[in-house]
């Protein structure tokens, strides 16, 4: 036992995946399809729904105490103004191109089509019905917004409205600055509480291989090789996606064309902060790093990097924006549901707040991906399925996407350092090549 707790986390990740391959093949074509559905959804599914359930458990509290703690941490109420307020308006722009490079890249691979997720055409004409009857995405994009602010906090709370806790979660931290040094005892809660769900996260990861194992061997068993097709495609228009992002938005975006400074000097002085983000899937795990990246490497203030990073790790996930729009499309194509562009607006406007709220540790987007498909239309059960599906292959997906965030919290650093004044350009500019 402590040899296996010795291997890395991500190694025995893949090795679980491995093996469920395997065996998830083996009785697809040993026993024949009927024999391995009736197999997969009897022996299998039930341990990997297990898993899934305890990803879903963490959900509200994590994103809950994670974002109150994240707004705390800025300390002083006035770093919510200058550098904050600009620093948090650039994470929210570079998020919602984000999910639209994610959303024309799922229109352009179309990864879901071919897969079968629903049991039964019953369960696919409530989906239909449901959106004919305009409660999926017939919304008015008033109501739309509206529905963003809980009437009833404990109730969002209680029904895992995961946009109304975020909202909440943020105005509440905001209280906590301003109430002062009366406020530190529920500060210090809350803070407490965040690090003890991020614990609790850890513990349950631990089970993610044998949680891997069994979901693969359910997938390979039930719908056979021919769905590695579908998950490649996902997996390549996600690269692409994210690639597409950090040089355009990033690199010629903010670097080049609002800094007006050497983009190659950028991704070349923050490429230590952007492996261990590839390596170990986690924005908070590769923030000193980052922090030592931008203000060695780059000339911004520590005083800056200190106040705009750790912000950025809790707010600024523009590859888990570009993830939760393209499962959104992975879903809906899937399940036949035809989208409309106030849905297109609905996924972009969803992903966008979602993301906020997703925690700075390995796979923390995929727990979010049923609140953006709900937007669509999409039942509870079916989101399950959706994750299910996806979750084997998830560690793969989430190093691309986390070295997209850290690369986007460099870069706003950057920006917010000029802005301010506190950048040394010259520092920035040694050894630039462009």
């Amino acid at each position: 036992m402590k040899a296996w707790t010795q291997i890395t986390l991500w190694k025995r990740v893949m090795l679980g995946l491995v093996l469920g391959l395997a065996v998830g093949l083996a009785v697809r074509y040993g026993l024949g399809a009927e024999t391995a559905t009736s197999i997969g959804d009897t022996w299998f599914k039930p341990f990997g729904d297990g898993f899934v359930r305890l990803i879903k458990m963490l959900v509200v509290p994590l994103i809950f105490t994670t974002l109150v703690a994240g707004v705390t941490a800025m300390g002083d109420p006035s770093k919510l103004g200058s550098l904050g307020g600009r620093a948090i308006a650039l994470y929210m722009g570079t998020t919602f191109i984000a999910v639209i490079i994610g959303l024309l890249m799922g229109t352009i691979f179309q990864p879901g089509i071919g897969v079968e997720i629903l049991a039964d055409a019953s369960a696919q004409s409530e989906v239909s019905s449901k959106i004919a009857a305009g409660q999926a995405a017939d919304a008015s994009f008033a109501d739309k917004i509206l529905a963003i602010i809980p009437t009833n906090p404990a109730e969002a709370l209680a029904a895992q409205d995961v946009l109304g806790i975020i909202f909440f979660a943020i105005i509440f931290g905001v209280g906590c600055l301003m109430a002062g040094d009366k406020a530190k005892p529920v500060s210090s809660m809350l803070e407490a509480a965040a690090e003890v769900m991020m614990k609790v996260t850890v513990l349950v990861m631990e089970l993610a291989p044998i949680g891997v194992f069994f979901l693969m061997a359910w997938v390979m068993a039930t719908k056979g090789i021919d769905i590695l097709f579908n998950l490649g495609l996902l997996t390549i228009a996600l690269y692409l996606a994210c690639a597409v992002h950090i040089i355009l938005v990033y690199g010629l975006g903010i670097v080049k064309g609002i800094l007006g400074l050497p983009v190659l000097r950028f991704f070349g002085g923050i490429r230590d902060a952007q492996a261990v983000a590839y390596s170990t899937a986690s924005s908070a795990g590769t923030l000193p790093v980052t922090i030592a990246n931008v203000s060695e490497n780059l000339g911004v203030k520590k005083s800056v990097a200190a106040s705009v990073l750790p912000v950025g790790a809790t707010v600024n996930m523009d590859g888990t924006a570009i993830y939760l729009g393209l499962v959104a499309l992975f879903a809906a194509q899937a399940l036949g549901i035809d989208m409309t562009p106030a849905m297109y607006l609905s996924v972009a406007l969803g992903a966008t707040l979602t993301s906020i709220g997703a925690a700075a540790i390995p796979s923390a987007g995929l727990l979010l991906a049923s609140a953006v498909l709900i937007s669509i239309g999409v039942t509870e059960e079916q989101s399950l399925l959706v994750i299910a599906m996806i979750f084997p292959f998830d560690r793969l997906l989430d190093m691309m996407r986390t070295m997209t965030n850290v690369t986007g919290d460099a870069a706003v650093a950057c920006t917010v350092a000029k802005w301010e004044g506190e950048l040394d350009e010259a520092t920035f500019r040694h050894e630039a090549t462009i």
